[in-house]
């Protein structure tokens, strides 16, 4: 990732909140403000979901959530002019990489929290 003064960059934990709960994430500081979209948009897409009344478990939710968001990445691949015919392809943008990893990260730390329960 970045580095500062030659030395490589830590990450911190960084405290979340996505859907009431607290979650502690590590973070690279220099990742910190796409980390906190990331979280606000996984944030409002579960609250969506939940509010529907259609789904109560949060590990329902933040898979519904994931999928969600994994088919609009799919579809604004396809929609790009420069998009590969694969859907797999890797993803040039670094900064999108970083987000889908931060949102990446935000739903484990969800679904980690739902095997405590179990």
């Amino acid at each position: 990732m970045s580095a500062k003064g030659g030395t490589a960059e830590k990450p911190a934990q960084i405290d979340v909140t996505i859907l009431g709960r607290d979650y502690k994430i590590a973070c690279r500081e220099s990742e910190r403000a796409e980390l906190m979209r990331a979280v606000a948009l996984l944030d409002g897409r579960m609250r969506e979901i939940r509010d529907t009344g259609k789904v109560a478990a949060v590990d329902r939710i933040a898979v519904m959530a994931a999928l969600n968001l994994a088919n609009e990445l799919l579809r604004a691949r396809a929609e790009s002019p420069s998009a590969s015919p694969s859907a797999a392809a890797p993803i040039d943008d670094p900064r999108a990489e970083r987000r889908i990893h931060a949102m990446q990260s935000a739903i484990d730390q969800v679904m980690a929290g739902q095997d405590k329960l179990l």
